[in-house]
């Protein structure tokens, strides 16, 4: 039996220093894979200022891990800049699901899925975005306006009243909050807030023609 321990323990001191012995060279791949990505996000960044598109997404591609948030999101961006709006899709797909939590890629899968014409789909992120963050400032917006241009005025009402709440003297929300006042009817609410918005922006035009139509 204690033969048998020396054997065993002899060999697990092999492997132990074998296994030491590699931790230098793990650590020095896995070094130079963060710089050859760090590298390959740097070029993509030159690329994409001067609308090379698919030299930075080849670049981006070249280095690719599935496993890579940062990747899938980059490859999603700079696809939806190419106006490959599906493929774009996909990889934000993948950056969903690699960080279910992450409002980045919801937002960033809004614009190639808008860019479709695919409102459904805009509107079940944008309420993905509100069920992890319901005081998103920007998603109560765009989900607001939304609604308001589909003239489903108490709908966007609900929305647009949060993002007020929150931004009392927000130029934009003051003004399509007005607007949606003004359509259900609320003349009041929408006179101080067409009256809000010219504090903001005197002369506005669109808050003028607003003020105009309430009598």
């Amino acid at each position: 039996m204690l033969h048998h321990f020396t054997i065993l323990h002899s060999r697990f001191l092999t492997f132990s220093l074998l296994f030491l012995s590699l931790l230098p060279m793990l650590d020095l791949s896995a070094q130079s894979d963060v710089k050859n990505l760090q590298v390959a996000f740097e070029n993509s960044y030159s690329m994409e200022a001067k609308a090379d598109y698919s030299r930075a997404i080849k670049t981006i591609k070249d280095v690719y891990q599935e496993n890579s948030y940062e990747i899938n999101l980059r490859l999603g961006w700079l696809l939806y800049l190419s106006g490959l709006h599906i493929e774009s899709i996909s990889y934000y797909q993948k950056a969903m699901k690699l960080r279910p939590y992450a409002i980045e890629p919801k937002f960033g899968y809004v614009m190639p899925s808008a860019a479709l014409g695919n409102w459904t789909q805009v509107i079940y992120q944008y309420q993905e975005i509100l069920k992890i963050d319901p005081q998103n400032t920007l998603a109560n917006y765009r989900i607001g306006s939304i609604y308001y241009n589909k003239q489903d005025y108490p709908k966007a009402e609900k929305f647009l009243e949060k993002v007020v709440n929150l931004y009392p003297f927000d130029y934009d929300a003051n003004l399509l909050y007005g607007w949606t006042n003004l359509k259900l009817g609320k003349f009041r609410e929408a006179k101080i807030l067409f009256n809000k918005v010219l504090l903001h922006k005197p002369k506005d035009a669109s808050a003028l023609e607003g003020l105009s139509l309430i009598k």
